[in-house]
């Protein structure tokens, strides 16, 4: 929890209280604790990845937090499942205040050569073509509302590329790009911005070697853990970012 005490008072300053957060692949990873700590401090939430137990598993625990929670299972990468969720989600809250285009996946592969299309298609559709859409279908109805906060979660590969991971760290560029195109195209009523992150010790680093893990070429000399996302998280799903937009938000441990 992030609060401070003045005259007596407890004073959260990421109050989320009366906020709809809809974050997508929030039942694991980042976008959990993501899930977690917009439910601390107050908002319910919709929570969406394509396995539907572990949605309502994530559910149950922001509801013992005394918060809202609704689930939809969704394969983000489908293009035209997105107008369903985002539907969903505001058949069950009337409103959307907050939206987390989490969701990814950076499959390695052999080399560029041996890159099929099928697996260029997919990772692009994943980490580009989703949050292109779901910011086009909810950025849209905030614009016409009461205004919101969008936080693309995109990775410091698209900042520092490497072979294996070309296609995703060129969707993961072209989200970057997105998020200063649309916070022009909302703005002024919504904030969209991006989140960098570097490694993090979430459930898929255990196939990581001990040297990956150890992240020894960052300034810190190690990976993140999960938690570590959330402060970011909550400064731009908060009051507190108003006068940010368009940015790239690192939190990386210093990558090299």
């Amino acid at each position: 929890m992030t609060f401070d005490i003045l005259d007596g008072m407890n004073i959260d300053y990421f109050d989320l209280t009366g906020k709809v957060a809809l974050v997508t692949g929030g039942s694991r990873g980042l976008g959990y604790q993501m899930v977690k700590a917009f439910a601390a401090h107050g908002a319910d939430l919709f929570i969406t990845s394509r396995k539907l137990e572990a949605c309502d598993k994530a559910a149950a625990e922001v509801r013992a937090l005394g918060r809202k929670a609704a689930t939809h299972a969704c394969n983000v990468a489908n293009w035209h499942e997105l107008e369903g969720l985002v539907d969903a989600a505001y058949a069950a809250f009337g409103k959307v205040d907050i939206l987390v285009n989490n969701a990814g996946s950076s499959p390695l592969a052999p080399s560029s050569l041996e890159t099929s299309e099928q697996l260029f298609d997919r990772i692009v559709s994943l980490n580009f073509k989703a949050p292109f859409r779901l910011m086009s279908l909810v950025g849209s109805r905030m614009a016409k509302g009461d205004g919101g906060s969008i936080i693309n979660i995109s990775s410091a590969g698209a900042l520092r590329p490497r072979p294996q991971i070309a296609p995703y760290a060129g969707a993961k560029a072209a989200l970057n790009a997105l998020t200063e195109a649309f916070a022009f195209e909302y703005g002024p009523k919504v904030r969209v911005n991006t989140i960098s992150p570097g490694r993090f010790l979430t459930d898929v680093s255990k196939a990581w070697p001990e040297e990956h893990k150890a992240n020894p070429t960052a300034a810190l000399r190690r990976s993140g853990q999960p938690e570590e996302i959330v402060t970011a998280a909550l400064y731009l799903a908060s009051s507190k970012s108003s006068f940010t937009t368009g940015s790239l938000v690192r939190v990386d441990g210093g990558i090299a």
